[in-house]
């Protein structure tokens, strides 16, 4: 049974921005509910095993990126078959994630929330160096141009762009061009640069064993 997605960030005790705006506004359940679904969910306390935290803080960083269970377990797998060091596994996890064309679309400003952003890429929205593509985890390289198709311009969801792009912060990873509506990776983003709520040492842990 698919849970809503309010409910997603109760039971992980973590608010997860999976509703866009609205994770932002005092409508949030996280801000009205702060306690796990379910009758007489406040009186509740967990004595989570040390697996179970770690499937917790996994199940974290799943929902935030809006991956499945196979596509994020083999970012984990490789990161770790590949590591150098034990110091730079966070980071090239997080470079994994952030640089999927969906998460892209989403930093630079252009969906309210990754689940919109990963919708937007599959319906073919996007041009990576002039090239359409509707693959949400294509991954993108420094150096890769993302822009609107031509014939996508018109469409209600993106006329406002223009506008709100104006009150938007693009992430210092990434480079906007506003009289393009073009963006560009610029150099990979770190573990310091991406505040994931999660351990990710408990991740890595997991997948360990």
């Amino acid at each position: 049974m698919k849970q809503s997605k309010c409910k997603i960030c109760r039971r992980l005790g973590e608010k997860l921005f999976l509703k866009g705006e609205k994770c932002l506004s005092a409508k949030c359940a996280m801000v009205k509910r702060p306690f796990p679904p379910g009758q007489k969910a406040k009186k509740r306390r967990s004595n989570l095993t040390e697996y179970g935290r770690e499937v917790k803080e996994k199940q974290k960083v799943k929902r935030w990126y809006n991956v499945s269970e196979s596509q994020f377990k083999k970012y984990v797998i490789e990161v770790l078959e590949n590591k150098t060091s034990e110091v730079d596994v966070a980071s090239q996890l997080i470079s994994k994630l952030e640089t999927r064309l969906d998460n892209i679309v989403f930093r630079l400003g252009w969906a309210k929330s990754r689940a919109q952003a990963r919708l937007l890429v599959t319906h073919g929205h996007f041009l990576v160096n002039g090239k359409r593509i509707d693959i949400p985890s294509y991954k993108v390289i420094i150096g890769d141009s993302i822009s609107l198709r031509e014939g996508s311009k018109n469409k209600e969801i993106m006329k406002a762009l223009p506008e709100n792009m104006k009150k938007y912060a693009v992430p210092q990873w990434l480079t906007y061009n506003s009289e393009k509506i073009e963006g560009k990776l610029s150099k990979l983003p770190t573990s310091e640069d991406v505040q994931v709520p999660s351990e990710l040492s408990s991740i890595f842990e997991h997948y360990s064993r």
